[in-house]
């Protein structure tokens, strides 16, 4: 799924308590912490710049993969969010946003494209979802968007 789908996801979800804002931050993370390094590194070391629509695989480099089974599994964002719970409770209901963004992505992404690890380290299982490019998909999750905001507001 997209990024600001994501965010999006995660203020419309658990952006309604204390630190309402970081839930926006904490839906895009995943992404962030592996496409979103990976694009701030062709804007400044790449001679081409960004490229925008899907890279090829064979073009992405490995550390991107890796960095992406990291932001994308529910035991390392299940322990991040404990840790965080020893100090700072109110900060955790945000934080759900990130698994909630996994848990969208293992039913969104096909095995082509960047499956998501969701036991990574602990398994390399990889469910085959359907890619969230497909028409019933996106307006799909475009008007469950919309209905949790309009909930949201009333």
């Amino acid at each position: 799924m997209d990024t600001l789908s994501h965010a999006l996801w995660g203020k419309g979800l658990f952006g309604y308590r204390k630190y309402r804002w970081f839930s926006l931050f904490f839906g895009a993370l995943p992404d962030l912490f592996s496409f979103g390094l990976y694009f701030l590194f062709n804007l400044f070391f790449s001679s081409s710049g960004p490229k925008m629509g899907k890279p090829s695989l064979d073009e992405i480099p490995i550390w991107v993969f890796n960095l992406y089974d990291f932001s994308h599994s529910l035991i390392i964002a299940l322990i991040f969010i404990l840790i965080v719970y020893r100090f700072n409770k109110n900060l955790c209901f945000p934080m759900l946003a990130w698994p909630f963004h996994i848990l969208l992505d293992v039913f969104t992404h096909s095995k082509e494209f960047f499956p998501t690890p969701i036991l990574w380290p602990i398994s390399d299982y990889r469910f085959d979802g359907i890619p969230w490019s497909n028409p019933y998909i996106w307006f799909a999750n475009v008007f469950c968007i919309f209905i949790i905001f309009i909930y949201r507001r009333k």
